[in-house]
């Protein structure tokens, strides 16, 4: 059996905080060259980014990857431009089955190595309202309380 290295590259914090994860998916990432050594050397941010289904194909948007040598990169390199998830038929039927019928939304939470190959790690969410994200501050906020008198 095959033991692979994680290593996590990049994560999207705002969106556990903002929705409710109702499922998680891992997908490819298709990248250029210098833009895996840049994610590599932590130059990616997902902050702000979302997945759209288009043509029957998953396309990462707005996640920015900054150059990882400005003086070596492509004279018309877009940092945040459009790029191609890696998913299977059936993942791509049911995130867009699910997207479509209610108010769903597809988010990138997180990516990260598996072995030699960059990894995304995507979530189906819901929209948490106002209630719910100030109880799980209190939750959180309780659980540091709990936490920090153990260990006195």
């Amino acid at each position: 059996m095959l033991e692979f290295k994680i290593m996590s590259l990049a994560r999207n914090k705002k969106a556990l905080m903002k929705y409710e994860v109702l499922e998680r998916f891992e997908a490819g990432i298709e990248l250029l060259g210098f833009e895996v050594k840049a994610v590599r050397a932590g130059r990616a941010a997902l902050d702000g980014s979302h997945v759209s289904i288009r043509g029957g194909e998953g396309y990462l948007l707005g996640a920015t990857i900054a150059p990882y040598q400005v003086n070596n990169t492509p004279g018309g390199y877009d940092p945040s431009r459009a790029r191609r998830l890696l998913l299977s038929k059936k993942e791509l039927l049911k995130l867009m089955g699910e997207e479509s019928a209610g108010k769903l939304t597809i988010v990138p939470i997180s990516m990260y190595t598996k072995g030699q190959r960059i990894k995304l790690e995507l979530a189906l969410v819901r929209s948490k309202k106002k209630h719910d994200k100030r109880a799980a501050l209190k939750k959180r906020e309780g659980d540091r309380e709990i936490r920090r008198s153990l260990k006195i």
